[in-house]
């Protein structure tokens, strides 16, 4: 959600902060600010509006400072403001805080402190702390805000900077993340590593219930408590470059096309062409997890949620084991039962989704195992499970997921078939046509992608329609719930997906000459189904697209548009039917000027309730 940047060294800290804030826009934000210690005092510029907004507003104002924090606000508690934007200052302004994260007792907190004679500035639950901070000063920043921070329900990740105590950064994190970066002579803070890669590889991760005490010599640990923490450093494997577009208008689009390479790495030393056996050994799972399981739970929200479902598919075809799907957010509010033969695993690309955090948390007191399935293998979930399936997918910058979900659904195929061959449910013949098939699936990725300019053609002769149904059956029905999610989540263009067999029973009565179907194609088990799904349209007036297998005469006669994909085992088509709906929801937002990789009202890792 909200992000964080900070840094103190001895150089001037103003452009390193801005460029940190422009690093941490994909997470998605309305307004902006920074903060720094000048010698005099706080100097500090907020904007309502993008990170150019600041930079400009900056230039026109300028501060310096060797010390200080940034901040990119996505509202919750008050309306997107300048006045509502971080850093907030306590009653002296010689104290500036920046959060991430919601205050849950933010309203008795407020009513106490405005007892107390502290003055209130904004509409935020933010404001709190900072004066909670000013009210515990006693010289020292740090057991201020350790203090502060033991008032506080809820959760949240808070730097902070005092001219009456200079020279550092104080943080404190309990639920949203926060790292530390370790440079030559400067020390930084952030909400995720991306700004981070451009000044140095060597980071920590803070866990909760921590703070951090920053100086331009390093970091130092504690509990809320007091208790000192011991933390080494550790080297990122991730280079600046990867962030960068690499010629490609939006990183969206250059994240679809590394998505072949995705799934090499993912199943990269983790398969044997030899035999087709499946290693995990890299997970840190324990092996009998597999063979004392009888229940697979998913665990997952949004984009991560469709995966799962793709998981599901294969888990229960291959390992023949039953499979329960659950909205993260939703699980944690029943009283949903699992023992000690249920392994979980708990989806996420950035391993910082809060509700599925949470779940994972929850589960764990429950079930065999948990097992985290992110693109950060040192994130909150990854240190709160049993074992990390790391997706090495680098990092992923346009807000709507796309190579994470193919990496997801990468992973989850090494999953099922690490299940299957430990529980003697697949012969190693089959594990080895499977596995030299999936190996395969980048090359065809590969081709889809090269047939994109097709697919930016329609989605420009498209622009005009404003109701899409997105049409799909058994392992690509998940597909058909994502190709509708990002069609509505950067073109703003209403999209339902459905399973082609409930078209009957309710959205049949939406076909009409207005409404543009999208169906699912591949020659699987359900093709001849759903061929009569698309009959049903077309006798309706409806108008029809298609993904379906090159050279399907059946498929291209019957839609107006037809993007082909290559033949593959059925069990393998979403890698191949997802890339089309993503191309066909990012032209489609592409042509109509839309910021594809920062939409509006959405943030790339929802890291609060």
């Amino acid at each position: 959600m909200c992000g964080i940047i900070g840094c103190v060294g001895a150089r001037d800290t103003v452009p390193d902060l801005i460029e940190g804030l422009r690093r941490l826009e994909y997470r998605g934000y309305d307004s902006a600010g920074i903060a720094v210690l000048n010698g005099d005092g706080v100097g500090r510029r907020r904007v309502k509006g993008k990170i150019r907004d600041l930079a400009e507003e900056v230039r026109r104002h300028p501060i310096t400072g060797t010390c200080g924090i940034g901040h990119t606000r996505w509202a919750t508690h008050g309306r997107p403001s300048e006045d509502n934007a971080h850093p907030h200052t306590d009653c002296g302004g010689t104290i500036a805080l920046v959060h991430n994260g919601i205050v849950e007792n933010y309203w008795s907190l407020k009513e106490k402190l405005k007892a107390e004679g502290h003055v209130f500035r904004t509409e935020t639950d933010t404001e709190v702390i900072v004066h909670l901070v000013e009210k515990h000063f006693r010289g020292s920043l740090e057991e201020a805000l350790r203090a502060a921070v033991r008032e506080l329900e809820g959760a949240f990740a808070v730097a902070c900077v005092s001219s009456r105590d200079p020279g550092k950064i104080v943080a404190a994190r309990n639920g949203p993340p926060a790292v530390i970066g370790f440079g030559e002579g400067e020390t930084f803070l952030s909400s995720d590593i991306t700004p981070l890669l451009h000044h140095t590889r060597r980071v920590a991760y803070m866990d909760d219930g921590e703070i951090a005490v920053l100086t331009p010599d390093g970091a130092r640990f504690a509990t809320f408590a007091g208790a000192p923490v011991a933390k080494d450093a550790e080297t990122l494997d991730w280079e600046p470059a990867m962030v960068e577009k690499r010629g490609f208008a939006h990183f969206m689009a250059k994240e679809i096309f590394e998505q072949a390479d995705v799934v090499r790495d993912t199943l990269k030393s983790r398969v044997s062409l030899e035999n087709g056996r499946v290693f995990l050994d890299d997970t840190g799972l324990a092996p009998d997890a597999f063979r004392e399981a009888d229940r697979v739970v998913l665990i997952a929200c949004g984009t991560s949620y469709h995966a799962g479902l793709v998981g599901k598919y294969l888990l229960e075809t291959l390992a023949r084991v039953p499979v329960d799907v659950e909205y993260a957010s939703e699980l944690r509010s029943r009283d949903f039962v699992m023992d000690r033969r249920t392994l979980v695993l708990g989806i996420s690309q950035s391993g910082e989704t809060a509700d599925t955090l949470a779940a994972l948390r929850l589960a764990r007191a429950k079930a065999r195992a948990v097992l985290a399935v992110t693109n950060n293998a040192n994130s909150s979930m990854a240190r709160a499970a049993d074992g990390v399936l790391d997706l090495h997918a680098g990092p992923e910058i346009g807000v709507a997921a796309t190579k994470t979900f193919v990496g997801q659904m990468a992973a989850l195929a090494l999953f099922a078939l690490a299940f299957s061959q430990a529980r003697g449910a697949l012969n190693e013949a089959d594990s080895l046509a499977l596995v030299q098939e999936l190996q395969r699936i980048p090359l065809k990725m590969d081709r889809v992608l090269a047939g994109a300019a097709a697919i930016e053609r329609a989605a420009r002769r498209y622009l005009a329609c404003e109701h899409y149904l997105f049409l799909g059956r058994w392992i690509n029905f998940p597909i058909a719930l994502e190709g509708a999610l990002k069609l509505k989540e950067i073109s703003y263009t209403h999209a339902e997906g459905y399973a082609g067999g409930e078209m009957k029973h309710g959205p049949i009565a939406l076909i009409d000459e207005g409404m543009t179907t999208l169906a699912v194609v591949p020659r699987d088990r359900v093709y001849e189904k759903m061929l009569s799904n698309i009959a049903e349209v077309q006798a309706r007036g409806g108008r029809i697209l298609a993904v379906a297998f090159d050279g399907d005469a059946k498929a291209s006669a019957a839609a107006e548009e037809t993007f082909t994909i290559p033949e593959t085992h059925d069990l393998f088509t979403p890698f191949l039917t997802v890339l089309p709906l993503q191309l066909f929801a990012y032209h489609s937002a592409a042509a109509k000027g839309l910021d594809v990789d920062q939409p509006r009202n959405l943030a790339k890792s929802v890291t609060v309730e």
